[in-house]
Parts: C-alpha cells; structure tokens; sequence
C-alpha cells in the first residue's frame, strides 16, 4: 500500500516536471512581446521566435500586443462654456512602444488612457461654446491626444489620434439648433437671390450702356463718314466747277464761243421757266417777244464782261403813288421794253 502511495507521489512529480519543461518553451508570435521574470525579478522581453526557458527559474508574466488598437470612450455628460449639457464619446487609437513600462508601470493602461481622454475632452469643451464645440472637433482631438501622449511616455503607451464620435445636446437644444440653422439656410437663399438679381442688374445695365457706346460711335462714325463725303463731294464740284470754267474761258476766247455760250444760257433759262408752270411769277407782258425779256437777264453783258446796268426808278414814283399810276408805269416800261427788243431783234431777222 505504502509502495502504491510514493508511486502515485512520484508519478504527479514527473507530471509536473514535464509540464514545466513544456512552459519553458515559447513560441513568441509577430508584434508580440512576452516579460519574462527570474525569481520574481524582471529579466528580459521576449521578442517574436523560439526561445527555451529555465524552468522553475524563469516564468513569463505578462504578454503584451504591440499592433495598434482602438479603444471606446464611453459617453459621458459635458458642460459647455455658456452652459449646455452635452453627451460626449469617441475613439481612442493606441499601441504599446515598450512592453516593460506597460507591463510595471501602470496597473492597466487602457482604463487610465480612456479616463484621461474623458477628463481632458470636458476640460477642452468647457471652454468651448455650443456652436464652436460642432466645428472644433479637431481642436478637442488634438488636446486630448497632447494629453494622453505626455502621460504615455511613462506607460510605454503611443495615442497616435482620439476621434470624437458624437456631440448629442438636449432634445430642446437640438430642436432650437434646427431652427437656427433653418432660418440661416432662408437667410442665406434670401441673400443669394438678392446677390443674383444685383448681378443680373449690373450685367444688363453693363449691356445697356455697351450698346449705347456702340451706337454712340457707329452714329458718330457715320458722321464722320457722311461729313468726309460731302467734302469730298464739294470738292469734286469746286474742282469740276473750276475745270468747266476753265474750258469755258477758253472756249469764250475762240471764234463763235461767245454765241454758243449765249445760245447755252438761253436755252437753260427757257427749261427754267418750263419748271416754273405750277408757280406764281411775274413774268413780262408779251411772252412772244423772247428777245426782249432775255436781254433783261444782261447775258450779253455776261459774256462780253462788261457792267450791268440796273434800271432806275421814276423821279415821279413815290410810295404813296397809286395803283393806277403804278399799272401804267409798268405798261410803258413793258411798251418800251417791248420796242427796244424790237429794234435790236431787227438785225438778227436782216
């Protein structure tokens, strides 16, 4: 009996033994690290590999993940500056730089990353206004981060970036949020509209006033143009004018030009009158006698250049002369203007 009892002793001792021998041995994973202690004093860190422990000696007491996690942030109440309750969570993104200090000098490292991320986010918004604490998410984030990564260096700890998940205000604060925000949006359409119709505005009148200066110098262009050609048109009359007066000069000069030229004005004074039939004028007493009243135009005094000689008036008529006596002036003047024509056609008949 006694036999079976130190059997059965001996027998748990190698199971022990075995089971030693088997923990001493460690295969240590990538972005891993195991604290291995000796006697209860820290020894070394066991990187990612194989290695082979003392047993009984040596024991591994903490295992450490070095890759990057992410913690939640519980939500938490806030007061903001002009003191509105607000309901505060996020993300916390971290991982381990140094196992040993993870391991000895903090009790747990992510209890005491979320509760300083959860004092320094209400330190932050206390400062900040309610509107402000929706646009300052970054601000509050990179506080937060300053934070944790100062109080991380004695924890072997690295916060790479703290993301806030949501900022919840109070029903009645939020419905009021909604109105202000819905009657910036109308105040923002108002003015947009009225900034278009400005614009719209000024493009019209900048149309307007372009079409009126374009007019402005087509009309004055057309001025210009009207004003050069009827210049040039005076001057090509003033030099054909002088060009006929030059050939007339010398046609005058050659033998029968002084005819031909009476002859010519003749001619146009009968055109003349026939243009004049619709018109009231005084013409002379006895139209037949075309000599007559053609001398009174003094064409031959024309031609030959000598003076004209204008008829004077009657020493006996007066103003106050009537119109009997003014009719019979005029017969005789038109009498002995009949006879002089007379007497000098007489010639051209012979």
């Amino acid at each position: 009996m006694m036999d079976i009892f130190v059997m059965v002793i001996w027998g748990i001792l190698f199971l022990i033994l075995i089971a030693k021998f088997i923990q001493s041995i460690r295969l240590v994973s990538t972005r891993t690290a195991h604290i291995v202690e000796r006697f209860g004093k820290y020894h070394k860190t066991l990187d990612a590999g194989f290695h082979a422990l003392i047993p009984f000696v040596d024991k591994v007491t903490f295992v450490q993940d070095l890759r990057e996690e992410a913690i939640d942030v519980p939500p938490q109440d806030c007061f903001t500056r002009d003191e509105v309750k607000v309901s505060v969570d996020g993300v916390i993104y971290m991982s381990i730089w140094d196992p040993v200090k993870a391991s000895y000098g903090i009790v747990d490292y992510r209890h005491a990353a979320v509760q300083l991320a959860k004092t320094t986010t209400r330190s932050v918004i206390g400062t900040l206004d309610l509107d402000r604490t929706f646009e300052e998410r970054d601000l509050i984030s990179v506080k937060v981060v300053e934070v944790l990564d100062e109080a991380g260096k004695a924890w072997g700890i690295k916060v790479h970036r703290y993301e806030i998940k949501n900022i919840s205000p109070p029903e009645t604060v939020r419905n009021a949020m909604e109105k202000q925000v819905s009657a910036e949006r109308e105040r923002r359409a108002i003015l947009a509209a009225s900034e278009g119709d400005k614009q719209s505005r000024i493009n019209r009148s900048e149309g307007l006033k372009a079409e009126l200066i374009n007019r402005s110098e087509g009309e004055m262009q057309k001025r210009i143009n009207e004003a050069e050609g009827k210049a040039e048109e005076i001057l090509s009359i003033a030099a054909a004018t002088a060009e006929s007066i030059q050939k007339i000069s010398g046609v005058i000069t050659r033998q029968g030009g002084t005819e031909a030229l009476k002859f010519q004005l003749n001619e146009r004074y009968i055109n003349t009158m026939k243009s004049l039939e619709d018109s009231r004028i005084v013409i002379p007493a006895n139209i037949s006698q075309f000599k007559g009243w053609v001398n009174n135009l003094n064409v031959d005094s024309l031609v030959d250049g000598s003076p004209i000689s204008m008829p004077e008036p009657s020493p006996n008529s007066s103003p106050n002369s009537s119109p009997n006596s003014s009719s019979n002036s005029s017969s005789n003047s038109a009498k002995s203007s009949a006879k002089s024509s007379a007497k000098s056609s007489a010639p051209d008949h012979s």
